[in-house]
């Protein structure tokens, strides 16, 4: 098979990397990728939002399936487009049509979503700018802390968590009058706050049958000890020690199943990967939201957990027999680290030179922001390189990982070295 994997980040460097693994694999092509995709196949300049272009690549490269990493070209219809084109149609599409996409282009939509299929959830209710004393009157009456969030896709910064009444008013006014967060925030979902544990679960779905992938916990905050600004996430680990076999059967039976079945329900044909963000509080699980393809940096803790043929696995949601394919997971422990640009997740440098990669010794390293100039590898993004470490314990994992990552170099460059430790 042909393939072409869209997105350039760390997701995608893991998706490359166990892709070419598979003897199902000929030809890995990645658009537009990153300098480190290009070791697992080839990288094509063109964007994951440029339809028309990739169209164009499909047909002349004879593709045989598109794997969509990002969130923003499956809310804007990209498997739409395909089965709309004659010559396209027949080619599957790894991610759900756009209906099935706004489970993560609008907070309102996926709410409702949990509403009538009895998903348990925190309570909300949303408002526009036209509604914006009605939204400002709710907060009153609501206890504190709570949670702001844009409707829209806000490129992971469109939650906000106000401690008092005078700040949720004063960002709800920001947000629908000022578009604080553009087109992203005309639409502002209220939120009960829920305090718990994180976790994220992964389900690969074929729109009838469903594959529990490993789960993982991401750590969102920039410094130690989960401290300062959320970013896109400095590390994850997985699995998660508080994710016994009890706790899953709980978010398979009264989250994950009445998802895919609500998903039927509602004449919604999902043929992807299905993200759902949990809390864990006191031992029940809450959806805090849905994503409607693989988190990053989770990815890169789960994939390497995954022994069986990804690629296979990606053909039975294609081929709808999902149900016939077998999931190997790893009972080793894999920990990410997140290396970070300076000045992140702020205003950040980028083009520094990257310098001892090839010094890994225990971990894997999965590009995520870099670019290659002159065959030299530099930055390119706030989040730069995932260091990935599969272990046999946790310790063992994390100590790997945080070894290996203080091995590579570039000016400016942080890492949290306490990725996990709040599970051992």
């Amino acid at each position: 098979m042909n393939i072409l994997l869209l997105g350039s980040g760390g997701r995608e460097s893991a998706f490359a990397w166990k892709i070419t693994q598979s003897p199902l694999c000929s030809e890995l092509f990645i658009a537009p990728g990153n300098a480190g995709t290009g070791a697992y196949g080839q990288n094509v300049n063109l964007q994951p939002t440029d339809f028309d272009g990739i169209r164009e690549f499909v047909l002349n490269n004879n593709i045989n399936m598109v794997i969509v990493g990002p969130e923003e070209p499956l809310v804007k219809g990209i498997h739409d487009f395909f089965l709309a084109d004659a010559e396209l149609k027949a080619i599957p599409v790894i991610g759900p049509q756009q209906e099935g996409a706004k489970l993560e282009g609008s907070k309102e939509y996926s709410k409702a979503f949990m509403r009538r299929h009895f998903i348990p959830t925190a309570a909300s209710a949303t408002f526009t700018v036209n509604s914006l004393n009605e939204g400002l009157a709710y907060l009153e009456t609501h206890k504190l802390p709570i949670v702001l969030k844009a409707d829209g896709l806000a490129a992971g910064k469109g939650v906000l968590i106000c401690q008092t009444l005078e700040e949720a008013q004063t960002e709800l006014i920001a947000m629908l009058q000022d578009a604080k967060f553009g087109e992203a925030s005309s639409k502002v979902v209220i939120e009960e706050f829920l305090d718990g544990i994180e976790l994220s679960v992964f389900v690969l779905t074929d729109g009838h049958s469903y594959k529990i992938l490993p789960e993982a916990k991401d750590y969102k905050k920039i410094g130690e000890a989960d401290t300062g600004l959320n970013t896109g996430g400095m590390g994850s680990i997985s699995p998660v020690s508080f994710a016994d076999e009890a706790f899953m059967l709980k978010v398979e039976n009264d989250i994950i199943k009445p998802t895919i079945y609500g998903l039927k329900i509602d004449q919604i044909h999902y043929k992807g990967f299905l993200f759902i963000g949990l809390m864990n509080i006191d031992g029940e699980p809450f959806v805090i939201e849905y994503n409607v393809r693989m988190g990053d940096p989770e990815t890169e803790s789960v994939i390497p957990r995954i022994e069986s043929d990804f690629l296979d696995l990606l053909l039975g949601v294609a081929n709808e027999n999902l149900a016939e394919k077998e999931l190997v997971i790893s009972k080793k422990t894999a920990a990410t680290v997140m290396l970070v640009s300076g000045g992140y997740p702020g205003e950040y440098i980028k083009g520094k030179t990257i310098s001892g990669i090839e010094n890994l010794r225990g971990s894997l390293a999965f590009h995520a922001g870099t670019i290659l100039e002159d065959n030299i590898v530099k930055t390119s993004g706030g989040r730069v390189l995932a260091i990935t470490s599969l272990q046999d314990t946790l310790f063992d994992a994390v100590q790997q990982a945080v070894a290996d990552a203080g091995r590579i170099y570039f000016d400016g460059r942080y890492f949290r070295t306490d990725i996990g430790f709040d599970l051992l």
